[in-house]
């Protein structure tokens, strides 16, 4: 049996969920999405998320159709109609059905959609080996033209670069900001680990303020890790003691090579590997409940 997928208040089969060919974040990328994690019966961190999409909505004059608590239902409907105590859920806004026109005006109702699945998104080998990176030609966009804390639907710029690291033969690549600063890979935000300190890049410099990047921060600031936001470029990437990634999909993944260049001794480092503890322990205890 296929999953049932949320579709604008209903429950459909995956095969019945279809959007129009006039829907405009088909036609321009002109949306927003969400990628959720639910564990052990909770989905995780569900309020944080919403609040970024909430706050992409208004950035982007995007009325959802949906307040806060009922889009909380939704998620949590569409999860127990597919019996899920495990899950990676993608809720996705569109600006709906219009004409073949730019103006979003033309589109009287956004659309609401919600998937629950499952995802492996990396191997399990990489997050006891360490990914292997490279340092991406295409660069991030440029934050002034588009904000990167707007999780729209179009994401071309993230796809080029993923195209980058397919032809490089790596799971995942680096991305930096018109300026020459690190601001995040494809898919992922990145943490480097050096004399002890974690450093992370600071988000106006073009990188999505990343739900688990922010849980991880919290973790290793209540663990007693030093930890800053700073600008810093690919050398002290290459310099550094470790290196991490953080994202919904991956969670927290070690990185060993960038560039061909072996980060620390090669290894996973010990403060990496005690975030991913952490972190692993804070998915199995904390969430909104999935069943009553």
């Amino acid at each position: 049996m296929g999953l049932l997928i949320y579709l604008d208040g209903e429950l459909v089969p995956q095969e019945q969920a279809k959007i129009s060919v006039f829907d405009h974040g088909l036609l321009y990328g002109d949306g927003l999405f969400e990628g959720i994690r639910a564990y052990n019966g909770r989905v995780f961190l569900l309020q944080e998320h919403l609040e970024r999409l909430y706050d992409g909505a208004r950035a982007l004059q995007l009325q959802i159709p949906l307040d806060v608590d009922a889009m909380t239902e939704a998620v949590l409907e569409t999860l127990r109609a597919n019996q899920f105590q495990d899950a990676y859920i993608r809720l996705i806004v569109t600006r709906g059905v219009g004409d073949l026109g730019l103006d979003p005006r033309k589109c009287p109702k956004a659309s609401v959609i919600i998937i629950a699945a499952s995802i492996a998104l990396y191997p399990e080998h990489y997050y006891t080996q360490g990914l292997e990176l490279i340092t991406c030609t295409t660069r991030r966009n440029d934050p002034t033209a588009l904000d990167a804390g707007i999780k729209s639907l179009n994401y071309l710029n993230n796809i080029l670069a993923k195209i980058e690291t397919i032809r490089a033969g790596v799971p995942e690549g680096i991305m930096l900001s018109t300026e020459g600063y690190v601001a995040e890979c494809t898919g992922d935000n990145i943490f480097l680990v050096h004399d002890g300190c974690m450093y992370t890049p600071p988000l106006h410099v073009g990188n999505l303020a990343g739900v688990t990047r922010r849980a991880v921060i919290e973790l290793a600031e209540n663990e007693g890790i030093c930890t800053k936001e700073e600008l810093f470029r690919v050398k002290e990437v290459y310099c550094a003691d470790e290196c991490f990634l953080t994202g919904t999909a991956a969670e927290l993944i070690p990185v060993v090579t960038v560039d061909g260049r072996s980060i620390g001794d090669g290894t996973p480092g010990p403060i990496t590997g005690r975030l991913r503890e952490l972190f692993a322990e804070l998915t199995q205890t904390v969430g909104m409940p999935i069943y009553p």
